[in-house]
């Protein structure tokens, strides 16, 4: 039986000041599964996963989108997907308190102009709760460490209550409880048949966290499952450092 989609891309090209970045990328992201994108920096993989949620307008190829049975555009579930962005990407001088930025992950429940109403804050409180962070609601996100800042992060994504989440290197900088954390919360989803999908850096811990391995250098070189596609060879291919197809992104 073949296992269903989340997100199917066709012959994908990217390019930066006509400068292709991705080329002719095309890979699927299977349904309830933890996947890693990993690859050299500058190999495209936060460009990838800004295109799939249409930060990037891509120069060929199409993105198909699986929330229900259907393919969709990304316009009509995009409610439907949470994103973690890169840590460094984030103006952390925002005057906000940590309870203001989860609720961030309801807003698409709420529709214009409707204030949170004590479901959305209570769910925006269990979230915190999840992430180890119930007594910093009133903090402000400034005063916060790197690995508090990204579990606040994830638990406004928790909040959003989606069907797929993507995390752009949320294991970063983080320390090893906070990291524990989060892969706990990323398996649990899963579980639940959500579909996660992260930008990862760190090739000794894939076969450990992950399901699923996307190869990428400026194209997908190889994916699939942890157990068969996460070898020797497959890593010395994506990290080969001749590869010349484009220019590096702009992380």
């Amino acid at each position: 039986m073949e296992e269903q989609k989340a997100i199917d891309i066709h012959q994908l090209t990217v390019a930066y000041d006509a400068k292709p970045v991705l080329w002719n990328t095309s890979v699927a992201f299977k349904k309830g599964k933890l996947t890693a994108i990993v690859g050299p920096n500058g190999a495209g993989k936060s460009t990838l996963i800004k295109t799939i949620l249409d930060f990037i307008k891509p120069v060929t190829g199409q993105i198909e989108y699986f929330v229900g049975k259907q393919s969709s555009e990304y316009k009509e579930i995009k409610n439907h997907i949470a994103y973690v962005p890169q840590n460094s990407t984030v103006d952390w001088d925002f005057p906000a308190t940590v309870l203001d930025v989860v609720l961030m992950g309801r807003y698409g429940h709420l529709g214009w102009f409707k204030r949170p109403r004590k479901k959305d804050k209570d769910i925006a409180k269990e979230m915190l709760v999840k992430v180890g962070m119930p007594s910093f609601s009133n903090r402000q996100i400034s005063q916060l460490s790197g690995g508090q800042r990204q579990r606040v992060f994830l638990a406004r994504a928790l909040a959003q209550e989606a069907e797929i989440y993507m995390l752009d290197e949320p294991l970063a900088g983080v320390d090893m409880k906070t990291e524990h954390i989060i892969m706990d919360l990323l398996k649990e989803l899963t579980k639940k048949n959500k579909t996660v999908i992260v930008v990862h850096h760190d090739l000794q811990t894939v076969e450990e966290y992950f399901d699923e391995v996307i190869f990428i250098n400026q194209e997908v070189l190889n994916s699939g499952p942890v157990s068969s596609v996460f070898t020797k060879a497959n890593i010395e291919e994506t990290y080969r450092q001749d590869r010349n197809l484009g220019e590096e992104e702009d992380t």
